[in-house]
């Protein structure tokens, strides 16, 4: 068995694109419309070599209330090479940091539809620094 990809629905496909490719930096791979069913589906991936996983992004045409969220989902992971300047990078961008790396390891973000994203450090954690070691959580992630 080998893993595909994970499904998320979303309201707005620029927005939740802006988030995903410029903002958080995946690819779009490939993309597929389908005006019988009235809907867009995205395939985006890492990029990584070895990374086959991908996120699949269904825009539903006619869907013009938010989609609940909730914690069945989970959250999405990815490595990073650096959750400081990942953090800052995101920051900076606009992307609120709802669970900063106060540790050196581990933060979350969310995508505009609510989706948790979580961010690890690869390898061992970074020291703990500022301004993350004494920034609060934000919301729920």
């Amino acid at each position: 068995m080998r893993f595909l990809h994970t499904m998320l629905r979303v309201q707005n496909l620029d927005t939740a694109l802006d988030f995903f490719v410029n903002k958080l930096g995946l690819r779009e791979v490939r993309r597929s419309e389908n005006p019988q069913g009235r809907f867009t589906l995205v395939f985006l991936s890492s990029g990584s070599e070895g990374d086959t996983a991908e996120v699949e992004l269904t825009y539903n045409w006619d869907q013009t209330e938010p989609y609940s969220t909730g914690r069945f989902f989970g959250h999405l992971a990815y490595a990073v090479d650096d959750i400081y300047a990942t953090c800052a990078r995101l920051q900076a961008a606009g992307v609120t940091i709802h669970r900063p790396p106060r540790d050196g390891r581990m933060a979350f973000i969310k995508s505009p539809d609510g989706h948790s994203i979580e961010l690890l450090q690869k390898g061992q954690a970074l020291t703990p620094q500022e301004p993350w070691l004494s920034m609060p959580n934000v919301g729920s992630w």
